[in-house]
């Protein structure tokens, strides 16, 4: 709480120093407003580097000849399902027939009463694996009923290879519970044999009733017999993926795998569209009038310029391919006179379709024994790197000179506000003191005044 001067001694104002001190803040208040506006034109820089860092991503996305190209899988039929990997899928027409699906080894017990209370003996489960070794698995007197039997089996799966699974038959008959014993792997390689139960003092006697091999999935490719060992065929077409779900032998499917038209424009879109973000923010700033304040804003500002113009010069690089130079205006993207991109979709998928290649080379450049010679996606890389590398691009250089200036500022207000407090402060003590002497001065000439009115003394004792 601030001293209180009143008129009651000086006659001066109760807050004749918050008067000075306010007066002395004007200057202070004229550098927060002057901050305040280069904060604003630094947020705005701020913007303007997330558009750009929103453009680069879309071009790290699709930098590459094979980040770029999209495949797909035409054809196929409801029992396989197809899939190509773009890294190393090439085009292509093939024809495919699934003979046999491939399986696991497996064996079944016969049937007890009750999974889970049916005593059915401690003993051994033994099993030859697809190396030959032979696995004994012990069944003790706690785990002696097929849920029991189970727990010990799965609990071991990953050393074994195999899992056992309790399930009703569902025939509905006295003893519908039985175990199921299957490998984790399919194909003839992984086959196994389960040879017998030996289990001894059980309610019943459990036996291997059933057995199933294991085998290879068969196909024909291209009108070829294939064995493969898994439903899940991986290596018969580089990059292909083929799922087989149910085997039909004599009904043989097409498919073809195909650049993907499309897809690659809807990333091409995505490009424009963000290189539009930056151009269209650009247009907003530099959009003035009479009451435009540039002070605050970018409008003007030579960044402004700057991108502008490199993005203006990387969209005009005419592309060289193997069949001569191309500009990107040829596959659809042109500059329009409102300063913005714009895509034609449907040009830019025609020309793809027709020569796929050079189209490609346009947008991501050309490998040859030389090295790699830029595209229209390498070369806005380029721009994007010039205005967001550290600690010299464009846009990082005009967001750290803004910082500079409002620290500068900064300090300015915190020397200021300085010199201030100590002015108050000698000011409160000045007119403490002032206050003081005129509280004095107040006094003294009270007591000669009531002095006057009690006469001469001398004459008072006569």
């Amino acid at each position: 709480m601030g001293i209180a001067f009143g008129s009651i001694n000086s006659g001066l104002p109760k807050d004749i120093v918050q008067q000075i001190v306010n007066a002395e803040k004007i200057p202070i208040q004229a550098m927060e407003a002057r901050k305040a506006k280069v904060a604003n034109k630094q947020a705005l820089v701020s913007q303007l580097t997330k558009l750009v860092e929103g453009m680069r991503g879309e071009i790290l996305k699709n930098k590459g000849v094979r980040s770029l190209r999209e495949l797909k899988v035409n054809g196929g039929a409801e029992n396989v399902a197809i899939t190509a990997d773009k890294n190393i899928a090439e085009p292509g027409k093939y024809q495919l027939e699934v003979l046999s699906l491939a399986q696991k080894s497996s064996a079944i017990t016969n049937g007890v009463e009750d999974k889970d209370k049916t005593h059915i003996g401690v003993g051994y489960l033994r099993a030859v694996m697809p190396d030959g070794e032979e696995k004994e698995i012990y069944i003790d007197e706690e785990n002696a009923t097929l849920t029991g039997v189970a727990k010990l089996i799965n609990a071991q799966s990953d050393q074994l290879g195999m899992r056992a699974n309790v399930i009703n038959d569902g025939s509905g008959s006295d003893e519908p519970w039985k175990l199921v014993l299957s490998m984790a792997e399919t194909g003839d390689g992984a086959r196994a044999e389960f040879p017998y139960l030996y289990l001894v003092d059980g309610e019943v006697d459990l036996t291997l009733e059933g057995e199933r091999p294991a085998q290879d999935a068969k196909v024909k490719l291209d009108g070829f017999e294939i064995q493969v060992p898994s439903n899940k065929v991986t290596d018969l077409i580089p990059g292909v993926t083929i799922d087989l779900k149910k085997a039909k032998p004599g009904e043989e499917i097409s498919f073809e795998v195909t650049e993907d038209i499309q897809a690659v424009g809807t990333k091409i879109t995505s490009l424009v569209d963000n290189i539009n973000n930056v151009l269209k923010f650009i247009k907003e700033q530099n959009t003035l009038s009479e009451k435009s304040d540039t002070s605050s804003t970018l409008g003007g500002d030579l960044t402004l310029q700057t991108i502008e113009s490199r993005l203006r010069s990387t969209i005009f690089t005419p592309i060289q391919t193997e069949k001569g130079p191309m500009r990107i205006g040829d596959l659809g993207i042109t500059y329009q006179r409102e300063g913005f991109l714009k895509f034609d979709q449907a040009k830019f998928e025609s020309v793809l379709a027709a020569d796929y290649k050079r189209v490609a080379q346009v947008l991501t450049g050309i490998y040859g024994p030389t090295g790699k010679t830029d595209g229209f996606i390498d070369n806005l890389e380029k721009t994007s790197m010039q205005l967001l590398a550290q600690p010299t691009g464009a846009l990082v250089t005009r967001s750290r000179g803004l910082k500079s200036n409002i620290d500068q500022i900064d300090r300015q207000i915190a020397t200021r506000q300085r010199m201030i407090d100590q002015k108050e402060e000698i000011l409160k003590a000045r007119f403490a003191r002032l206050e003081e002497t005129i509280s004095k001065i107040r006094g003294q000439g009270a007591g000669l005044a009531g002095m006057a009115q009690m006469g001469n003394p001398v004459q008072q004792l006569g």
